[in-house]
């Protein structure tokens, strides 16, 4: 399989966009039940590259595969060594590599900028993402019954660190 991992650009917010909403509409990975507008994605994105946070994108076989990236895990001067990090992967692409290979390339830009700490959020709703960070050496550090409400349902969060 082919892949090729690089900053994302605006040719990338439509399937950015396909991908996050998918998962906000059809799963319960995150709490967020606002899907994301193409104005929403380019605000964001634009946040992003003015705040000096990388937005990648991977490609594999010639098809948009992913995107990651990264954001303050708390306000306040004392927390911004310490980042939260995003990262959606198409259905395709599960177990491919493709997501650790991203994984890695934004790991490393955060650790030039300066990032101590990497944060995934998780759904406990979530396995496959909780096992996946523990492969690539995330320690479980919290897990939070109960904080996330979605579908009727009450939902458990679980916080993972990984120190850069």
């Amino acid at each position: 399989m082919e892949s090729e991992c690089r900053p994302a650009d605006d040719g990338d917010l439509s399937d950015i966009g396909r991908v996050w909403n998918r998962m906000i509409g059809e799963t319960l990975s995150t709490f967020t039940t606002a899907e994301k507008s193409r104005s929403d994605l380019t605000d964001w994105i634009r946040r992003q590259r003015d705040a000096g946070r990388p937005v990648l994108v991977i490609r594999v076989d010639g098809g948009f595969g992913g995107f990651a990236t990264y954001g303050p895990f708390r306000s306040g001067p004392g927390y911004r060594h310490t980042m939260e990090h995003t990262i959606l992967i198409e259905d395709r692409c599960q177990g491919t590599g493709a997501a650790r290979r991203l994984l890695e390339a934004l790991e490393a830009e955060a650790h030039r900028a300066g990032v101590r700490q990497l944060i995934a959020v998780i759904s406990a709703e979530n396995p496959r993402a909780i096992a996946f960070h523990a492969r690539a050496g995330y320690a479980e550090v919290a897990r939070m019954p109960g904080v996330g409400f979605k579908w009727d349902r009450w939902l458990d969060l679980v916080l993972m660190q990984k120190a850069l």
